[in-house]
């Protein structure tokens, strides 16, 4: 027995979708709700086929071009480098993608922010020996500086061995120092803690290391409603597919074959509307790192007669290409920011 589904009949043999009748009309050049793209010939695929409204919320994916952000600082006497996203906001890519996606809002909507930090130690005598290191190079003869350093060196280690206690502290640190220079495995440590039961005093601090990239999954269902639908549904997948895709150089051309071109990045936003959410986090530009489609959703291979399966489940993990800081929350108040 057939079972219907809002209006199609479907059956182990599947639907003739394309005898169907009713069906809303997609754009895939022009967006109703983005006036300015009228007319430009940028690809744009919306899924569910619906209209729009100012409560909608929903994602809008951009696939751009990608702009390599070049060796160059950005002034004269200046050592920071323009980012890929600097490069990006600055190029006409951003205004001309390659094709517009928008999908319904994921069910699991999250973000983690992270930084590096790490454990860092610098006993007494290391502490002694950078300080007299940095003293001796800041004299104008690098030579006669790197003399003082040590001098400055040896007279720390002759008062710190001055005690009999720390004698025997300082000759155990060196003396396991002397041995790793033929390989051993004994460290400065170990022998002291061996010979006096102590150790150094390791100055134990968390000192911050550096940033990080943050990542981001998606998870979509698809379950197409009518031919225009099934046929959006898949350009979108094709569309993700080919973002991804590196392009590889080909035909006769002196050197054809010789490297490999970035793949596209994506511009995500979340909207409510047609404008930025007021809530919900911001994204810098991503790469798309892995993309799966599962095409029996439903865990049963189903189809309609023109094969489209019934219901699709489509997996994006993407990264950002630049690390979120301080200065980024004060280009805008919006919502939560990063």
């Amino acid at each position: 027995m057939a079972n219907s589904i809002t209006g199609f009949q479907l059956s182990q043999s599947g639907v003739d979708l394309s005898k169907t009748s009713g069906a809303a009309s997609v754009s895939k050049t022009s967006d109703s709700n983005s006036p300015s793209l009228r007319g430009t010939g940028i690809p744009t695929y919306r899924y569910p086929n619906k209209a729009i409204k100012e409560s909608d919320d929903y994602l809008e994916i951009r696939v751009v071009k990608y702009t390599p952000p070049g060796t160059q600082s950005i002034a004269e006497n200046n050592v920071s480098f323009k980012t890929t996203t600097q490069v990006l906001n600055e190029s006409p890519n951003i205004k001309t993608p390659v094709a517009i996606i928008t999908l319904p809002m994921p069910q699991d909507i999250q973000d983690s922010n992270s930084v590096e930090w790490g454990d860092s130690r610098l006993n007494a005598l290391e502490a002694a020996t950078v300080s007299a290191t940095m003293e001796g190079m800041k004299s104008g003869n690098p030579l006669s500086g790197a003399a003082t350093g040590i001098n400055k060196i040896l007279e720390t280690l002759k008062s710190t061995a001055a005690s009999g206690n720390a004698q025997d502290l300082a000759q155990s640190y060196f003396a396991a120092q002397l041995v790793q220079v033929f390989n051993s495995n004994v460290d400065a440590a170990s022998l002291l803690s061996r010979s006096t039961g102590q150790v150094l005093n390791p100055n134990l601090e968390l000192l911050f290391k550096g940033v990080g990239l943050r990542e981001f999954s998606f998870n979509f269902d698809f379950a197409p409603k009518s031919p225009d639908e099934a046929k959006v549904v898949k350009d979108i997948i094709r569309t993700f597919k080919k973002g991804m895709a590196p392009r590889s150089s080909s035909g006769t051309a002196t050197g054809a074959g010789l490297f490999i071109s970035a793949p596209d990045i994506f511009v995500l936003e979340y909207k409510s509307g047609g404008k930025p959410h007021p809530f919900l986090n911001k994204f810098k530009p991503m790469a798309m790192k892995g993309m799966g489609v599962n095409y029996t959703g439903s865990g049963t291979y189903s189809v309609y007669s023109d094969s489209t399966p019934v219901h699709m489940k489509l997996t994006l993990t993407f990264q950002e290409v630049n690390p979120i800081y301080f200065e980024d929350y004060q280009d805008s108040d919006v919502g939560v920011g990063y």
